[in-house]
Order: structure tokens, then sequence, then C-alpha cells
């Protein structure tokens, strides 16, 4: 005789129907990655070679059926390659993701009884806005919106039938055309950052910092130059669902347009900003050098770079030196001077509410001559 065994069905780790039974599942967070892990990320350049779908075949067939032996060609057409498509998006913020090769799907070869071939679907390749696509060192698209579109390589025609060549003296054609290749080219991918503002300044004159502050971007800071490697840029909200995007530009030195220092790799980020916010260290002797080595630059690498609306941004005022050159700075600086802390938080008010302003003006003369302005 059998004996019933009672089974101990272990109880779940954990339930989504009981709340007393259920246990606090934490979201796992993001590992903090430093300054020097995030080149490996971000990836302003790109060289890519795009083809595009070969052309399906025609076909070569004829008709028969019974009763019917000369029912004549029915080889029909074949489908269309599928074309390589660039497309901007919002989402992506680096080219990294971009492979160095792309080619679109092929198309089908046309069937029996005049059946086409399927064209060969595309290959959409999704790039940050603001990419530019070079081919021989010559722009020939410029992605600035999101959803922009750009075809970078057609797909091939495809071929034609047998039924395609009937005609009054060939009544039953026996060749077709094989589908076209697709074009074939090489694009150079160069990324400019797109931000209402840029923070222009020198090495360690605290530009992370305050974009850490003003915004919830999380750039590296350290005590040694060059701690930022790669543009960072951070979005300030306002109270009416405004954004406004901040760039924070590596450091410049003396020579930068020249290639010195991180050189001209970063200085094409300064480009797409519409307005600038120059900081300068207000704890070093004669501030204002500074800001005359820092419109020259500009100048030097872009000529009417260095007259776009700006203000000047006077950081560490908290320390004792720089309140003694303070007042020494706006008399030698023609442009407003805000002067704050970046570590303490003092006078931050005044650069927001000056920032807004800066935007406010931004929207209203990109509305008056007819265009959209970019928002985040």
């Amino acid at each position: 005789p059998w004996k019933p065994v009672l089974l101990l069905l272990r109880p779940p780790a954990f339930s989504t129907t009981c709340a007393r039974c259920a246990k606090d599942r934490r979201l796992r967070q993001k590992r903090a990655i430093s300054e020097r892990q995030l080149t490996r990320y971000f990836v302003d350049q790109r060289k890519v070679r795009v083809v595009g779908g070969q052309g399906g075949g025609g076909g070569h067939s004829f008709y028969s059926e019974p009763r019917k032996v000369f029912g004549g060609p029915d080889g029909g057409n074949g489908g269309d390659g599928g074309h390589v498509i660039l497309k901007a998006d919002q989402q992506m913020k680096s080219l990294s993701s971009v492979f160095p090769f792309y080619q679109g799907f092929h198309g089908e070869r046309g069937g029996s009884k005049n059946c086409y071939g399927a064209n060969g679907a595309h290959m959409y390749v999704k790039v940050p806005v603001g990419t530019l696509v070079k081919e021989d060192g010559r722009v020939v698209a410029d992605l600035t919106q999101h959803g922009e579109e750009y075809i970078a390589a057609y797909g091939g025609a495809g071929g034609k039938g047998n039924r395609f060549f009937l005609s009054n003296e060939n009544r039953a054609p026996t060749f077709f055309t094989p589908g076209e290749p697709g074009q074939e080219r090489v694009l150079q991918l160069e990324l400019k950052r797109t931000a209402h503002a840029g923070l222009v300044g020198f090495p360690n004159a605290g530009k992370s910092s305050l974009l850490r502050a003003i915004s919830r971007a999380k750039p590296a800071v350290a005590a040694y130059p060059f701690t930022t490697l790669n543009p960072h840029v951070g979005i300030v909200h306002y109270q009416d669902y405004e954004q406004v995007a901040v760039a924070d530009i590596p450091g410049l030195i003396k020579g930068a347009h020249q290639n010195r220092g991180l050189g001209m790799a970063f200085l094409k980020h300064i480009e797409r900003c519409r307005f600038l916010l120059y900081v300068v260290d207000l704890s070093v002797p004669q501030p204002w050098v500074q800001l005359q080595d820092l419109k020259y630059e500009l100048e030097a690498y872009e000529k009417g770079l260095s007259e776009r609306p700006c203000v000047v941004i006077g950081n560490k005022i908290d320390l004792a030196q720089s309140r003694i050159n303070l007042p020494l700075l706006r008399e030698q600086v023609a442009e407003r001077v805000i002067a704050l802390s970046a570590l303490t938080g003092d006078n931050l008010e005044e650069l927001l509410l000056h920032l807004r302003e800066l935007y406010d003006t931004y929207v209203k003369t990109e509305q008056s001559q007819g265009q959209s302005p970019v928002k985040w």
C-alpha cells in the first residue's frame, strides 16, 4: 500500500500581492564613473562606411498551365535595396554607439506570375542631435533637430524581369537584369554639442563646480588642471517648466586655437552655444587678463564668436583675495559681472535669474526671425 507524501513548498522570496509579506526591494544605483573612464564612452568623432542594400534580380519564368502551353513571360521585377539613414535622436549623447560599417538590407528577387520582389528594409542609425556629417572634408548634412533624417547611402534599384521586355518583336524574352549595387560612401561624423549656454574659462576656474551647483550634472571635480576631459551638459529647471541647457566646456589655455592643450577638439562645442558664460577665478592677480585671453582664443578660432551675448562670472568670492579683486574687475570689464561662490552657493540666485533673461531674449529673437528655438 502506498502512503501519501506531503510536499512542502518553499515560500517565494518576495510577494507582490501581500503588502505584509512583500520585501523592500531597492533599485540598484549606478556605479560612479570617473572622468578618465567617461572618456571611453564619450566619442565626438567617428568615421563610418555606409553601403546601400543591393537591389533584387529580375525574375525569369513563363506562365504555364494545362491547355495553355505558351502563356508568355511572367517574371516580375526585383525589389529595391534599403537605404542607410542617419536619424538624430535626443536620447543619444555620444557617437560611441555608432559602428564603423553599416549596410542596408537587400531587395528580394522577382518571382513568377508577375510577382515583384519585396523592397529591402531601411537601416536607421541613431546619432546625437548636433551631429555634423562630412564627406571628403565637405559638410553634407547638419542634424540639429530631433527626428531629422539624412540618407547616407541609397539602395540599389531592383532588376527587371523578363516580363518587362515583352514586345511585339519579341514575344518570348528570355533575358532579365540583375539588381544594381547600393551606393557606397565614407562619411566623417562630428558631434557639436547643442546647448543654450556654454561655460568658458581656464582650467581650475570652477566651471564643473558651478555646473554641479546649478544642475543635476555630476562632472568630476578635483584640484588639478584639466579635470574635465569631455563636455558635460546640465539642465537648469525653472518653475514654469522651462529648461535651459548649460554646457561645461573643458578648460582652455593660451594657444588653444593652435591646438595646444586640449586644443580645437572642444572649441567646436562652443560654436553651438547661443550665449556664453565666462568663468573667471577672482583669487588670481589681475583676473580681467583671463577674460581678455579667453575672448582672444574664441575670436582666433572663429570670427564673431566672442561677440555673442555673454556674462562674466567671478567665481570663488568666498576667498579674501577675491573680494579685493572684484571692484578692480568691474572697472576693467564692460560686461555685467556676477560674483558668486560655486563651493558655498553664495549669490547663485542672481546667476539663475540672469541666465533666464538671456534665454528669454534668445527665444524672442528666434521667434521674430521665423525660426524655432532649441528646446530641451
